[in-house]
């Protein structure tokens, strides 16, 4: 009877994976290939980031916000022709090119326009919407009258970096031309603030401006008083890899769509973008409506910042305790040892010489290009910051291990002690206590130096404040707001450290206190009753 039982609980078993296997293998069938394309998110009304899905909205991968506009409309299309399924991946202006190029993305649309310096790394489809070049200023300033370029002699004018709008700014007479912005998001602070009296765009991004923030007024020029260009830079087109199959699908779709009906869409998105209206105080409704994504943002910066301290520090600490291993005798584990020292040397002067956005760049896009390795930004940022902090950590640890009194050394040799055991019994507690304000001060600085991360698309603090204000156009509110968090956090881990520190020192060094700020780092010494 039991064997029975036995028998049919196991057909049950049987069956009911059966069931489910061909569920999975039917859904996975079903599945279609993704179709990826780069955009900020952060230039509306091409594209925009907002917190649902409302409008047509799709999701933003590795995110739980949505993005929307005239580009997304698009995409949409796009990928419903090549019946793929379109998926939105985030990142800064600089990074879509690299993205596209080492695979990351399928394709760029993203208000680009397809001038031949780009069209030497990127290939592009047939142009998508036409636009003409505005200037943007302050109502009521200075500039708020202008009508043609020759009022603009001696305005301090930018454009975004690696655009023909920052090319064709030495066209007006007398300008103090600026430095370059990455995006957006920075000139329209720039500009609210007073450090730029204008910034060229294109007449959508004007329009957006002009109605999400008050302060701000749109320039239009007339035919002979505005910037001399070209139609491929007023021209809008999708960016892909070069000798992409689907570019010639991708323009008969483009071409099917008429005139009268890419107006009615842009019209659209403008209607529905983000709106820059409340009755009530902004930090107030900034909090309320994007307090998740802050948090998120958050949880992403302490997760990785935590991640990558930790293992930074284990890192430091075996190699730093390798740096001072004495130089064997053999031959063999002699040469080992010098040349394990010479790339610990290298590695540490790599990643102490170089900032870490740039070694982010280098990791993340750099690894897919030159060695086809697709690697997810979340992981990526726990590996940059986790070598990075290893880096500096070698050199603490080193400088931790020498300033240990070169008695406790003889003393342990001369019980018989190891290299190994003095290290592991005596040497690594005092060290460990020794860095503990160092290990917990770089603790501290990976939480503020992951905003550079934001460059790979990573969704940390950062990242969420600069997406909440593309889209509300209240700079200083939002980055009031990221502020807090920011101190709150670091303020927090600084007492928590502390904290800890008194623990080791035991009950003695309640009456000892230290108000050293997070950038100190302090040495106890305590004396022998």
């Amino acid at each position: 009877m039991k064997r029975k039982n036995l028998r049919m609980m196991v057909m049950m078993a049987f069956l009911l994976l059966g069931i489910l296997t061909s569920n999975n293998l039917q859904a996975f069938a079903e599945e279609k290939e993704k179709f990826v394309v780069g955009m900020e998110a952060g230039y509306p009304p091409f594209n925009w980031t907002q917190t649902d899905n409302s409008n047509g909205a799709v999701p933003i991968q590795g995110s739980k916000d949505f993005a929307g506009g005239y580009d997304i409309e698009i995409a949409k299309r796009v990928a419903e022709d090549l019946d793929r399924e379109l998926v939105i991946f985030k990142t800064e202006w600089d990074g879509l090119a690299p993205a596209l190029t080492s695979g990351k993305i399928d394709a760029i649309v993203a208000g680009m326009s397809p001038t031949a310096e780009r069209k030497q790394t990127i290939d592009f489809t047939d142009t998508y919407y036409n636009s003409h070049l505005v200037m943007l200023v302050k109502k009521n300033g200075p500039y708020d009258s202008a009508k043609k370029l020759t009022d603009f002699d001696g305005a301090k004018v930018t454009g975004q970096l690696n655009t023909f709008h920052y090319s064709v700014i030495e066209q007006i007479p007398g300008v103090s031309q600026q430095t370059a912005m990455d995006n957006f998001p920075a000139m329209r602070v720039a500009l609210e603030s007073g450090k730029i009296d204008g910034y060229v765009t294109e007449r959508p991004e004007g329009v957006t401006a002009e109605q999400l923030n008050p302060n701000f007024k749109m320039i239009e020029f007339k035919e002979g008083d505005g910037f001399e260009t070209s139609p491929e830079d007023t021209s809008i087109a999708i960016g892909l890899r070069k000798n992409d199959p689907d570019t010639a699908k991708i323009n008969t779709l483009l071409a099917g769509i008429s005139a009268e009906e890419r107006t009615k869409i842009m019209d659209t998105a403008i209607a529905q973008q983000p709106s820059g209206e409340t009755n009530e105080n902004w930090i107030v409704k900034i909090v309320r409506e994007n307090g998740r994504a802050f948090l998120r943002g958050a949880g992403t910066t302490l997760f990785i910042s935590l991640i990558g301290t930790v293992v930074g520090t284990i890192l430091g600490m075996a190699i730093g305790i390798f740096r001072t291993v004495p130089t064997p005798r053999q031959l063999f584990a002699k040469i080992l040892h010098k040349l394990l020292n010479i790339i610990f040397t290298v590695y540490v002067e790599i990643f102490r010489g170089t900032p870490m956005i740039v070694q982010a760049m280098v990791i993340y896009y750099g690894s897919a290009q030159a060695f086809h390795i697709d690697v997810n930004p979340l992981i990526a940022a726990l590996f940059i910051v986790s070598i990075n902090t290893g880096a500096y950590m070698t050199e603490i640890v080193r400088g931790g291990i020498f300033a240990v009194d070169k008695g406790q050394f003889e003393a342990a040799e001369a019980i018989g002690m190891t290299h190994g055991q003095t290290m592991w019994n005596v040497v690594i507690p005092q060290v460990f206590r020794n860095t503990l304000p160092a290990i917990g001060n770089e603790f501290v600085i990976n939480i503020k130096d992951t905003s550079v991360l934001n460059v790979i698309a990573v969704s940390e603090l950062y990242f969420q404040a600069k997406t909440v204000a593309g889209s509300n156009f209240r700079f200083f509110d939002t980055f009031f707001v990221a502020c807090v968090i920011y101190f709150v956090m670091t303020f927090t881990v600084t007492r928590i450290l502390r904290w800890v520190e008194r623990r080791i020192d035991g009950n003695d060094s309640g009456s000892h206190k230290s108000y050293a700020n997070q950038m100190q780092v302090t040495k106890l010494e305590r004396r022998g009753e």
